[in-house]
């Protein structure tokens, strides 16, 4: 199966984070699963970083990079994406949220959030 990860959920992967639940992992870890980080999460990470550095202490090169030594592909954005997040309800402002959900109903995959109002997107959504 594909997954796409939140951007807080490949960060909670990458600092081996407490925060990342056991169901997560499992679903990483499975060789039989392809696991992706979207560019938008590379994309939101670079913002935060420029302006909360302390916050945000990654920057989105570094991200890239830890990400593909983790053997988490990358999902490029795409115009059939961002003609998708036309067509979403407005459940959640967070721009780079619905890049992602689009993302994910486009593909399709299940998209791994621990942010419980994604849900309400699409059965793709996992809460983990």
């Amino acid at each position: 199966m594909k997954y796409l990860l939140d951007t807080h959920i490949a960060l909670w992967l990458l600092e081996d984070s407490e925060k990342l639940s056991n169901a997560a992992r499992k679903i990483i870890q499975a060789v039989d699963n392809e696991i992706y980080a979207s560019y938008a999460s590379l994309w939101e990470i670079a913002i935060k970083h420029k302006k909360y550095p302390n916050e945000m202490p990654i920057s989105s090169k570094k991200m890239q990079y830890c990400l593909r030594q983790s053997n988490v592909l990358l999902l490029p954005i795409g115009l059939e994406h961002i003609i998708a997040t036309e067509n979403l309800p407005d459940i959640h402002k967070d721009p780079f949220d619905r890049l992602l959900i689009a993302q994910a109903i486009t593909e399709p995959m299940h998209f791994l959030t621990h942010d419980e109002k994604l849900s309400a997107y699409s059965e793709l959504v996992q809460l983990v």
